[in-house]
């Protein structure tokens, strides 16, 4: 990868440090001073700059900031840039530095800075000093791209790697150093100062492991671009696709902001449904359904069945069982949903719209006439805990204390930890979406699949460190590990 051009600096030019002395007495080797001295300068320095060219961008271009958003976010309708605080950190440095509204908004081709930059370098040209002028040209021409932080020296500085074009930089860092930790993605743009490398710009969202699986994608689709040209991916190739790669991370931010999407183990979504038949006999509607309780007999099922003095089935309740499941390989069956059958009323919960289809289809098909429809309930678990009785409640946390209780048993928690243990190993061979449908015992054959899998390790592990319940049952991700013979993450 070729090296990153710097700014020039004549042995007779004052020293970019600050210091007033000229390069030469100053920041030549052996008159160097130390790195904290020389980075909290330069900061200085540029907060200044930013500060000034803040000022001349509000007097220059006034109310084009909120198409300036536009642009950024690549939507003529984003969330308003007041309520967006947080993004002024990457948007800012993209309005005074890159943005320009003269290039189409999802074009390509190399950019000399944008607008607000060129025009403030031409107003300013003979007041801006080396360190300015050097400032300006590392804001302007070095690309943004997606880094991954290899180690972090909190308050200190970090070790990042380009996940697009491959290379390390030690950083000096003093904010985000505290924020982020190994395996965590940063988009951003690093500067290359005199003696030193430094986050010109950066996104305030912490990138988690598992969507570097996105920034791996984005890379492929790079180097597509460049195949004819038998080349590695350069720094001038992230200038170029600058706006595809601004997408990506847009896609990433919004899904990480996005309200968590809660699914059954079918990957529908969680909507609570009742539905709600008019029957005309307890017997005819249960010899009908029982078929549905997979691998329980017809007498098992009625073991806890009402009955009147007559002997006549009253009620009886069972659960919708089906073979298989089509996340979790290694279980026999999955609880579907749940039916109820009394005196004249037959009920059925599921947690899913799909599910719910499905049953009702299955109701009317093996009922035919003698089953109808009257009403279908659908509810959000928000809805769900706000209209759950109290006793439910006391019963739902009485059960949760049970559980807890069972899990200091020894013996008990030696078999759920074995069962957790077989279920996750069995993830291996699962096709997994995020992975093109490979299993990942497929996707480490080459690296790019390798690097994916390692990032849903790591992020899997680190959620696992974060629950801190006291019993709670944790797999042995390292056990995975040696299955798909991927090294231990160097802590």
């Amino acid at each position: 990868m070729p090296a990153r051009e710097r700014v020039k600096i004549g042995r007779n030019d004052p020293c970019p440090c600050g210091s007033g002395k000229k390069y030469k007495h100053c920041c030549l080797p052996g008159y160097a001073p130390s790195i904290d001295n020389l980075w909290a300068r330069q900061h200085e320095e540029s907060d200044r700059l930013t500060r000034e060219m803040m000022r001349f961008a509000a007097h220059k271009f006034g109310e084009r900031i909120y198409e300036a958003w536009q642009d950024f976010n690549m939507s003529d309708v984003p969330k308003p840039l007041e309520e967006c605080s947080e993004e002024r950190q990457i948007f800012m440095p993209y309005f005074l530095f890159q943005w320009d509204p003269d290039v189409s908004r999802r074009g390509t081709g190399r950019r000399q800075g944008g607008v607000v930059a060129r025009w403030y370098i031409l107003e300013k040209s003979k007041q801006l000093t080396t360190m300015e002028r050097m400032f300006l040209e590392q804001a302007t021409t070095q690309p943004l791209s997606f880094y991954e932080v290899v180690w972090s020296k909190p308050g200190e500085g970090l070790l990042l790697r380009d996940v697009l074009i491959g290379g390390e930089t030690e950083v000096i860092e003093r904010s985000a150093s505290r924020a982020l930790q190994q395996g965590d993605l940063v988009y951003g743009q690093i500067w290359y100062e005199p003696e030193l490398a430094v986050l010109g710009s950066s996104a305030p969202v912490v990138i988690p492991p598992d969507r570097k699986l996105q920034v791996i994608e984005l890379r492929k689709q790079l180097k597509k671009r460049i195949a004819k040209q038998h080349r590695y991916l350069t720094p001038h190739d992230l200038l170029r696709y600058q706006d595809l790669i601004r997408a990506t991370y847009l896609g990433i931010r919004d899904a990480l902001h996005a309200p968590p999407r809660l699914c059954n183990t079918d990957g529908d979504p969680l909507l609570f449904h009742t539905l709600t038949f008019r029957i005309e006999s307890v017997e005819t509607a249960f010899d009908a359904l029982a078929p549905l309780a997979l691998g329980h007999s017809r007498e098992e099922l009625l073991d806890d069945a009402e009955r009147g003095e007559d002997g006549r089935l009253r009620s009886v309740d069972f659960d919708w069982i089906r073979e298989g499941n089509r996340k979790i390989k290694s279980w026999d069956n999955t609880i579907v949903g749940h039916i109820k059958i009394s005196e004249g009323r037959l009920i059925a919960e599921l947690n899913s719209e799909n599910r719910a289809k499905r049953l009702r289809k299955e109701i009317e098909k093996r009922l035919g006439s003698q089953a109808v429809h009257e009403s279908t309930l659908a509810r959000t678990l928000e809805e769900m805990q706000r209209s759950l009785p109290h006793q439910e409640a006391a019963d739902t946390e009485a059960r949760d204390a049970e559980f807890e209780a069972m899990l200091r048993d020894p013996e008990v928690r030696e078999q759920l930890q074995a069962t957790v243990q077989k279920q996750v190993e069995g993830w291996v061979y699962e096709r997994i979406p995020a992975l093109g449908g490979r299993t990942p015992i497929e996707a480490v054959r080459d690296p790019d699949g390798r690097e994916m899998v390692e990032a849903l390790l790591l992020q899997w592990e680190r959620h696992d460190e974060r629950d801190i319940s006291a019993n709670q049952i944790r797999p042995d991700i390292g056990a995975i590990r040696r299955l798909l013979n991927l090294a231990s993450p160097v802590s």
